[in-house]
């Protein structure tokens, strides 16, 4: 049975389910927490995300990087042995598709492309014999 209390129009029946919400009442309109410590609170969580993802990401690259260097210098020495200097670098649009490619570096500055090492380049690996597919295929 309701109590007088209850049938009255100014009862909220509303946190009748929650024992721990008995006695509160809201303090109006006012948020919880103000404009300005949201925005700090946003900027903080930002700067954390991007502090523990970007050394990740630059670590890989510069990796990539090195690996990329020695493989081309590795296949230069072993496949154009006359050239002056080699190139390693990342390409999108190549001949040989997206990835890291080597080339020799000739006297006159023309580029002979050697390798193409993929997206993400592992060790040189060179033909048993000059004339000889690689040991990987």
């Amino acid at each position: 049975m309701a109590s007088p209390a209850e049938n009255s129009p100014e009862y909220d029946n509303e946190y009748d389910d929650e024992p721990e919400l008995t006695g509160y009442e809201p303090h109006g309109d006012r948020p919880l927490r103000s404009p300005h410590l949201l925005t700090v609170m946003r900027v903080v969580v930002v700067v954390g995300l991007i502090g523990l993802v970007l050394p990740g990401i630059l670590i890989g690259l510069s990796t990539a990087n090195n690996t990329a260097q020695r493989s081309c210098e590795i296949y230069t020495s072993y496949l154009a042995p006359e050239a002056v200097s080699f190139s390693a670098r990342f390409e999108l649009f190549s001949a040989a598709g997206i990835g890291w490619n080597c080339y020799a570096v000739n006297f006159g500055g023309d580029e002979t492309l050697l390798a193409a090492m993929g997206i993400i380049p592992g060790g040189a690996r060179l033909p048993v014999s000059p004339g000889a597919p690689t040991i990987d295929s």
